[in-house]
Parts: structure tokens; sequence; C-alpha cells
């Protein structure tokens, strides 16, 4: 993964690609990877977008990469992330152009607390075709249920994972922001979702939410603040007297 992707989204694109294709960056639609003219991944970026009705015609998508980009999905991050035409489709490049799509879906808000679980998970859901939709919605043609492709009815895709494994990648994501994890301990077993991933929050703070539905997740334990694990604080105040060692007079 290439080390500008922060944590939390290079586990959410690990998790992703494991069902987009599994078989790695040179993946095209339907594993045709023997009818490309050479790998996706010795390709420039101009070379893919124009091989790409080509792929619609001879493999039924132009779907490609690890992160299975659409040919129109390339166009749009060419311009809006001023990208040349000259860039190779290599690995660490694919990974950056993945991060953008999630930035795009609102990952930057969900990581801040500020966006549902259930709402990223929908937006992630429209963005990959493989992904379900969190909860009942109006998806692109029909009425979805839980768990339901978002283009389910489009005689072309469905979900390959279960809801619960998307909010646990969801929640693990979410589990990067915390000071232990970054310092490189290991993350808890059981992590709680926080009230604003397993919930919004009511519009009128005045009025009461409406009642959890059995499928929603338990609320939070608010009850305190969770014990930091021993040594955290040693641990810490080495790493900081390691980066600023104190001058002597």
């Amino acid at each position: 993964m290439d080390r500008t992707v922060p944590a939390g989204a290079a586990l959410l694109l690990d998790f992703i690609a494991g069902f987009e294709a599994p078989k790695g960056y040179d993946t095209v639609y339907a594993n045709k990877m023997a009818q490309m003219p050479k790998p996706l991944t010795s390709m420039t970026l101009a070379e893919v977008i124009a091989d790409g009705p080509r792929r619609t015609k001879a493999f039924g998508s132009s779907a490609c990469g690890r992160f299975q980009f659409m040919t129109a999905t390339l166009q749009d991050l060419r311009k809006e992330m001023v990208l040349m035409g000259s860039d190779l489709f290599t690995p660490d490049f694919q990974d950056r152009l993945g991060f953008r799509l999630l930035q795009r879906r609102g990952y930057d808000k969900f990581m801040a607390g500020k966006m549902t679980r259930a709402a990223f998970g929908l937006a992630i859901a429209q963005e990959w075709a493989s992904f379900p939709v969190l909860e009942a919605c109006k998806g692109a043609s029909r009425s979805l249920t839980r768990g339901q492709s978002y283009y389910a009815g489009d005689g072309l895709n469905k979900a390959l994972v279960k809801p619960e494994a998307v909010e646990a990648a969801l929640t693990r994501a979410f589990a990067t922001n915390s000071v232990a994890v970054a310092l490189g301990a290991p993350p808890a077993t059981s992590i709680k979702t926080p009230a604003a991933i397993a919930s919004p929050a009511p519009a009128n703070p005045l009025v009461s939410p409406a009642p959890r539905r059995a499928a929603d997740p338990p609320p939070p334990d608010t009850g305190g603040i969770t014990k930091p694990e021993p040594g955290l604080f040693a641990r810490i105040a080495a790493r900081l007297r390691a980066a600023y060692p104190r001058k002597e007079a």
C-alpha cells in the first residue's frame, strides 16, 4: 500500500480489494488479463483510459485495477487530481486513486465522527457494486433491503460481502484514530463503536431519538473514560524523548 495512504483508508482499501479484485492490481473485469495487450501496471493512465471502450466491448465492462476503476471514473480523477496521461498505472498510483475515491465518498467526515457508519457504508456501496447497503434504502433502480448491492436489479451486479463484515471493517478503520494504535500497540480485541457511528444524532437535541431497530448495534458504554493500557504513557514519553533529545547547555 502506498505510504501516503492513512492507516484507516489502507485497511478499508485492502478489505475492498479483497472482494473487488483479489487477483491484484493487473485485474480486469471477468479476470480476462490474458486478453490485455500488456499488464495494466505497465500501462500509462492515458493508455488505460483509451483501452476502456475495447474492454467494455470484449469483457463486458471497463472496470480495471485492484479497485476496479471504470473509464469514466478514471477520466474524472485525472481532471480532479490534475494527473498526467504519462503516469504509470502502478500499484502505488492505484492506491492513491483508491484513497481519493474513499475521500469523495466521505472518508474524512466518517473518520471525524461526522458521518454515520450506515451512511458511509451506503457511499461505499455506491462506488463498489459488490458491497452491500447496511440498511434498507432506495437503490439505483429499486428499493433495497439490508445486505443487497446498491445496483441490485441491473442484471449485472450483486453483493459479495456480508453487511456485518463491512460494519466490522468500518469499526476497525475508525479505531485507527486511537492513540494506542497510532503508537503501534495492538488494537483491542473488542472495539466499541462511537455513538456518532452507531447511530446518527437527533436533529433536535430536545427531542428523544426514534426507537432503535433490533438490527442496529447496541449503544456504546459512555459511563466513563477508558483506562489506558499499562505502560502506554511511558512509551509515549520515551518516543518523545527520542524524537526531541534535550540539548546540553
